[in-house]
């Protein structure tokens, strides 16, 4: 999958398919989207291939304390992807809108649907949480080894 910003001049390539994708509806993404949500695929940092240009990271405030690192383009200043305290530099959060299908990755679960806009109707049977949820329940096998392996290799 490849995607890009608004103006082109960054382009990306994922080389794996993601270890899971939110739809996160907590207050905090609302704002920074300027919409009702984000949506988030979750993938190791050496699978995104950076295929033209160089982005630029900045650090905001987060719900948890942690903060956030979010890659931007230095041009049109869309939100590529961030970096979030629990998994680090590590793991990617890619912005879905910004691959050239969004489509092609749907969310697995929606998340902190206890501030999801009323007006938000989701799926039947969608996999949704109040608040986060527990990974070692959620997460594929092969999702929780590639996070493990991931965050190890970054340990060093």
């Amino acid at each position: 999958m490849e995607g890009h910003c608004s103006c082109n001049r960054l382009r990306y390539r994922l080389k794996a398919k993601p270890m899971i994708v939110h739809c996160c509806h907590c207050s905090w993404c609302q704002r920074e989207s300027g919409s009702a949500f984000a949506v988030n695929a979750v993938i190791e940092t050496d699978n995104v291939e950076m295929v033209l240009g160089e982005p630029d990271t900045i650090e905001i405030p987060s719900a948890s304390g942690k903060g956030q690192k979010v890659v931007r383009c230095p041009h049109c200043h869309v939100a590529l992807w961030s970096h979030y305290g629990g998994g680090g530099e590590a793991i990617s959060f890619i912005r879905v809108g910004t691959l050239e299908d969004p489509g092609a990755c749907p969310p697995d679960v929606h998340i902190y649907t206890s501030t999801r806009q009323d007006w938000v109707v989701l799926p039947e049977g969608a996999r949704s949480f109040e608040g986060y949820y527990d990974p070692r329940q959620e997460w594929s096998e092969e999702g929780k080894a590639r996070w493990k392996a991931a965050k190890a290799k970054a340990e060093g």
